[in-house]
């Protein structure tokens, strides 16, 4: 079933691993269900944003009205659009593509989680990549920008293997200690030459384009 009003629902995004849905409330209860079960050591916080130090069920509850949120504030300006992998049939993880002034600017960020039981398996990466088909290929973006602290090393050896340059650092309170979030950005080209591939296909996204207002 078409979604003609609120096309985001209709862009998929399938490898031969995973398959990226935008996230409807089916989608986010079950998200917030993994995330729930644990993303990572809770002695540890991967997060700019500590939101999975929340007990249960503050934690799931508020991953919902997150994605309700991030939902209704979606406008050309403004977005960060949540989507859910999914392997097999089963939502293993999240992605998103986050911008400000993206029609002139074309530049987006991404963010990634796996639920632990699927973390080691090249999950992430197949998840970055496909993520990066969307916003260079589906929203013809110039520039995608990512960022993880210094000690998560799964984030930062996907960013590194796929071949993004460095782009400062940047000093972050992290649950009351200083810590530091090491930037990257990967421009178009490195992206067409070296991370694209043809075994990745988008459906859905000429709508999300218009809705979007971003033109070719």
């Amino acid at each position: 079933m078409a979604h003609p009003y609120w096309p985001l629902f209709d862009l998929v995004v399938t490898t031969p691993q995973l398959t990226l849905r935008y996230i409807d409330d089916a989608l986010g209860v079950e998200l917030a269900t993994l995330a729930a079960a644990g993303i990572h050591d809770p002695a540890w916080m991967p997060f700019s944003m500590p939101w999975t130090d929340a007990p249960s069920p503050e934690l799931e509850r508020n991953a919902l009205t997150f994605y309700w949120g991030t939902r209704a504030d979606t406008r050309p300006e403004s977005w960060n659009l949540q989507f859910a992998a999914i392997e097999s049939g089963t939502v293993v993880g999240s992605t998103n593509l986050i911008a400000a002034g993206f029609p002139v600017k074309r530049t987006f960020e991404t963010g990634s989680w796996l639920g632990r039981p699927m973390q080691g398996r090249g999950l992430g990466t197949e998840m970055r990549i496909a993520t990066l088909h969307i916003g260079f290929l589906a929203l013809h973006a110039l520039t995608a920008t990512t960022g993880a602290y210094d000690d998560n090393l799964p984030s930062l050896g996907v960013t590194r293997k796929l071949g993004y340059e460095p782009n400062g650092v940047e000093a972050h309170d992290r649950r009351g200690s200083l810590a530091e979030i090491h930037r990257y950005r990967m421009p178009r080209q490195h992206f067409l030459g070296h991370v694209r591939r043809g075994d990745i296909h988008i459906s859905g996204d000429a709508a999300v384009r218009e809705l979007l207002a971003i033109s070719a």
